[in-house]
């Protein structure tokens, strides 16, 4: 079954604890905590928005099956270390001594603690000591992200094998979807009518009814285009525009060449971050910003480059560094600008003061976009806003304009549809130690990049005109308070959009000394329609002659080849006007 919150009941209380536990439970935690109760059972999958309080909702029932004696002992399973040890935090606030050291090689723990926290990896290295713990003692596992349990089969079994005999199993995502097909252990799955087995929630609570509930942050995306060139390993040198419909080879490139450190494109993209999170600093003191980085080198790079930007130090935190939970913790804490990191803080990692974040990874599966957005939606109390600046590429496009969008694990999926699979992206930008060089070829090399503002996207509409980094147009969006309730955001959006629009058009209307040749106006005109046309084919699936005749029949007018600059501005504005619109 699927629920959400009730609406008769507080959504939250009173500022929010997106990292513990705090003294009454929201809504969902609520509902879902009594639907566990009438009935009981040994399985039960809560599915539940990041930042929403699963962790909360989760100690909960610990603590109530404690209580009642239904349990002696709990174990709790994380991706990664440093869940183990903010997990045993939590719990130890509401009185629930967990044991976040325990090593396989230990056996046993001190009977101080109620139980321990471990990893998938750690399970899986030796399912029989796990299994021999739970049949000890009547036993809760809370599977933290459930989903990383078929991460590789050798964990899926492991996990199967060590808590087949549990009393209780509570599993937890925030992303119940999967790039592949491998079935997660002790989640049910129901054929549906197209014969794929989907996952089956005993609970959901998705981001638009916790935006409803005033639970999460609402999220701006800010893209960026821009002109993008650089040198083939064949020693070619190419030039494309990003935002512009492009082969996959060529999106690949010019995207890795967007992401280059030596470029100025991700330059600019993170100086209009930080103005960003200046002004978002007027309304929360304390906020904060995150960059993702692929990898170690680029990570260092960009936190060089907002050194140069604030004229203060940015937190590194490197996925092999022993210190990097406590780097995690110190920034929490502290009220520094910006955080870096690779792939470290993209799941389950709670810092509720980030506000502010740059997409500066060439990631782009629909589970870590999730998971990496989610690190900024954690609301502690109502009007803040969450930006997240991104590049202008197809499937980053997509994934934010479906943030709303639930989805299931389905297993025996059909192969992905063009321009959604994008593992070749993947392994066109993935860092190698040995660049792959044949003969006289040359490395890839970045040669220039130049960073456009593009657009906004926000609850499923776009917004902006277009303009170049550092004008008025731009400011416009970065300047938006820093306090709004999303009814608000969409109304200023809208209010700004228009605004640029009528200046536009007023613009063109009046004489200038230097106006740009017919033939160079019609092109430019085109190059932008062409581009928002590739835009609404990823949102909508259309075909992109379809939707040129769509506009045809709207506007009126001639093929684009004979129509006027009128004409094709006309359509440009139509077609802004239905990504405006709320599907």
């Amino acid at each position: 079954m699927s629920t959400f919150a009730a609406s008769h009941l507080s959504p939250s209380y009173p500022d929010r604890a997106a990292w513990g536990t705090a003294p009454k439970l929201r809504a969902w935690q609520q509902e879902a905590f009594d639907l566990y109760s009438r009935h009981e059972p040994r399985d039960f999958l809560t599915v539940a928005t990041p930042g929403a309080g699963k962790t909360t909702y989760a100690l909960r029932i610990a603590s109530d099956l404690l209580d009642r004696g239904v349990i002696r002992a709990i174990t709790i399973v994380t991706p990664t270390e440093h869940l183990k040890r903010q997990w045993a935090d939590a719990a130890g606030r509401v009185g629930i001594g967990i044991d976040p050291e325990f090593k396989n090689s230990q056996g046993t723990t001190s009977r101080d603690y109620t139980g321990v926290a471990v990893t998938y990896a750690q399970v899986a290295m030796h399912p029989a000591l796990h299994r021999a713990r739970t049949e000890a003692r009547k036993t809760l596992v809370i599977f933290d992200e459930i989903h990383h349990a078929g991460d590789a089969k050798s964990w899926g079994d492991g996990i199967r094998e060590a808590f087949e005999p549990a009393a209780r199993r509570l599993q937890l995502t925030g992303t119940p979807f999967r790039s592949d097909d491998n079935p997660i252990p002790f989640v049910g799955y129901q054929e549906d009518a197209e014969g794929f087995k989907r996952s089956v929630a005993d609970y959901s609570y998705g981001y638009g009814p916790a935006l409803d509930d005033g639970v999460v942050r609402p999220v701006i995306f800010l893209a960026y285009s821009g002109e993008m060139k650089w040198r083939t390993r064949a020693g070619d040198e190419i030039a494309a525009t990003l935002g512009t419909p492009l082969t996959k080879d060529q999106l690949s490139q010019a995207w890795r060449a967007a992401l280059d450190p030596k470029g100025d494109w991700i330059r600019q993209v993170m100086q209009a971050a930080d103005r960003r999170l200046t002004e978002v600093r007027r309304g929360v003191p304390d906020a904060g910003g995150l960059v993702i980085a692929t990898d170690h080198e680029a990570a260092r790079a960009y936190a060089r480059h907002l050194r140069n930007i604030t004229g203060e130090g940015a937190t590194v935190v490197l996925s092999d560094d022993p210190g990097a939970s406590k780097k995690i913790k110190a920034f929490a804490a502290s009220q520094d600008r910006w955080l870096v990191a690779v792939r470290m803080v993209s799941e389950g990692v709670d810092i509720p003061r980030l506000c502010v974040g740059v997409y500066a990874t060439s990631t782009s599966t629909p589970l870590f976009f999730a998971q990496a957005v989610g690190r900024f939606v954690r609301a502690r109390k109502r009007g803040e806003t969450a930006s997240v600046f991104l590049p202008s590429v197809p499937t980053l496009m997509g994934l934010a304009n479906e943030m709303e969008v639930e989805r299931d694990h389905v297993l025996n999926r059909r192969p992905p549809e063009d321009g959604l699979d994008d593992s070749l992206l993947e392994q066109a930008n993935r860092k190698q130690d040995n660049p792959d060089v044949v003969g006289d070829e040359l490395p890839f090399e970045t040669m220039e990049t130049t960073a456009t503002f593009d657009r906004v996207l926000f609850d499923g509409g776009e917004f902006g005109t277009g303009a170049e980094v550092g004008s008025a147009e731009e400011e416009d969006f970065l300047g938006l308070p820093g306090l709004l309730e999303p009814d608000q955001v969409a109304t200023l959006l809208r209010k700004r959009q228009s605004e640029q629009q009528a200046a536009r058009r007023k613009k063109a209307d009046e004489p200038a000394e230097e106006r740009l040749a017919p033939h160079e106006r019609i092109a430019e005109l085109r190059r932008e329609l062409n581009g928002l046309v590739g835009a609404w084919n990823h949102r909508t699936g259309q075909p992109h002659g379809v939707i040129h005749s769509e506009l045809r029949r709207a506007c009126g007018g001639p093929p684009i080849a004979q129509a006027t600059a009128e004409q094709i501005q006309e359509r440009i504005d139509k077609i802004r006007q239905w990504a405006t619109q709320r599907r």
